[in-house]
């Protein structure tokens, strides 16, 4: 009998159901499911494969902290086999939790492999903690936690190819640059199937965060066409259900580098020109065809932010401006734009004007000027936060959403003295009652 999952995979490919609306907790009611012979999933925001082979059982990323315990259970419950190898896709937090209980199994702990370049990552990660903890805090609401997060450190690292044995299952792992230099993704000759971490995650593909290290769209596109060529029958995302059939498969991963080619020849084509980044960013757009996709949705990172990581892969970080080479302070520059226009409360009610007119992104720019001038204005920051929530309720991406209803939950706090946390959530789930209503 064919699992609930994969019969949902198949709505969301065909377009009968929205990825957003997969009742995912419910699709865990059961625990793991068996998605192909030997082959089990736990869907969460970052999925949990394991594979069981005539040695034990193989983990392909383990979840993150506050899913270890109902995943380690759901596990359990398929297979009291023993856990052989535990594979980290790459250093990211809802990949590398899920091991606490495993290892206090009796017998040998389970061997943690994964790149080398993974170790170095969890480094950088301990050294911009505090910067992390802002970000996730900025972008997501969390409540601030320590960073880094509790993990286990690999116990075998490889760099370029690693095979693994199950005894009749083979892990065949190869390293990949995608949204960070230590992706890990897998290949199961034996079952035809490929692990591909979040190098594919039903979303454009997360090569552009601006709050993020580096990501590596070109070399991103290469490992999707190095999949595809291996004809696989089962597609496992990092993020999101399945993709079955080998035909879909390689028209899925082709179509996401075709996506990510296009952005990238763009951007270096009008570089190469000359253009500043500013042109660029408002000239390349993704194909439509492949925009459309429905595993191509502006879910999390967009277009314009990869083209900016394009720009500073190949380009450094100046933009081309000379005035912005080096500036000065946003404040002085803020003030004296103020005075140019009789005041701060002008340059916010310029502010109302271009959102009246919905043109948000001037809209946000000329408000933040304001604020920026006049700090303690409450006149000022009832405006900020005014087009601040307008934008998020426009914006596709959760990236995008999220620091803009942190700057809305900044004034709107500022100005009522309600708890900035509890401001923030209200922005996101659309309790703005205090916004203006269109007529």
């Amino acid at each position: 009998m064919e699992s609930p999952i994969l019969r949902f995979a198949d709505a969301v490919w065909r377009g009968s159901v929205r990825p957003e609306d997969v009742p995912v907790s419910d699709l865990r009611r059961d625990g793991v499911q068996e998605i192909a012979y030997g082959v089990a999933m736990w869907p969460a925001c970052g999925n949990v494969y394991v594979v069981r082979g005539e040695d034990g059982l193989a983990l392909f990323d383990t979840g993150d902290a506050r899913e270890a315990s109902p995943s380690y259970r759901a596990i359990r419950k398929w297979s009291a086999e023993p856990l052989k190898y535990a594979i980290f896709s790459r250093g990211r937090a809802d990949r590398l939790a899920g091991l606490e209980e495993f290892d206090a199994e009796p017998g040998p702990r389970p061997l943690v492999v994964a790149q080398e370049g993974l170790v170095r990552r969890l480094a950088q990660q301990g050294r911009t903690a505090g910067y992390n903890a802002t970000v996730d805090l900025r972008e997501q609401g969390f409540p601030r936690v320590v960073w880094p997060l509790p993990h286990r450190l690999p116990d075998l690292t490889y760099r370029d190819r690693l095979s693994l044995s199950l005894g009749d299952v083979t892990f065949m792992l190869t390293h990949a640059h995608g949204a960070t230099d230590d992706a890990t993704w897998a290949f199961l000759p034996e079952r035809g199937v490929l692990l591909t971490g979040d190098l594919f995650a039903w979303t454009v593909p997360g090569a552009g965060d601006p709050q993020r290290v580096q990501g590596y769209p070109d070399e991103w596109a290469v490992a999707l066409r190095a999949m595809a060529a291996l004809d696989a029958d089962l597609l496992l995302p990092g993020r999101g259900l399945p993709i079955c059939g080998s035909a879909r498969v390689r028209r899925a991963l082709a179509d996401t580098a075709d996506y990510l080619d296009s952005l990238v020849e763009q951007t270096l084509d009008l570089m190469n020109s000359g253009a500043r980044l500013d042109e660029i960013l408002h000239e390349v757009k993704p194909p439509p065809a492949l925009a459309a996709r429905v595993y191509l949705r502006e879910h999390h990172d967009e277009p314009e932010f990869i083209v900016r990581n394009i720009w500073r892969l190949h380009g450094g970080w100046h933009d081309g401006n000379p005035a912005n080479l080096k500036p000065a302070p946003d404040a002085v520059f803020a003030r004296a734009v103020a005075e140019l226009s009789a005041g701060a409360a002008s340059v916010a009610g310029r502010a109302v004007s271009a959102a009246a007119d919905g043109d948000l992104r001037l809209a946000c720019q000329l408000a933040e000027l304001a604020a920026q001038a006049e700090p303690d204005d409450h006149q000022v920051h009832e405006i900020r936060a005014l087009v601040y929530a307008l934008r998020v309720q426009q914006e596709p991406g959760t990236i995008a959403r999220g620091v803009y209803a942190w700057a809305a939950a900044e004034s709107r706090s500022k100005i009522t003295g309600l708890d900035l946390l509890d401001v923030y959530h209200d922005v996101t789930e659309g309790r703005v009652w205090w916004l203006p209503v269109a007529n």
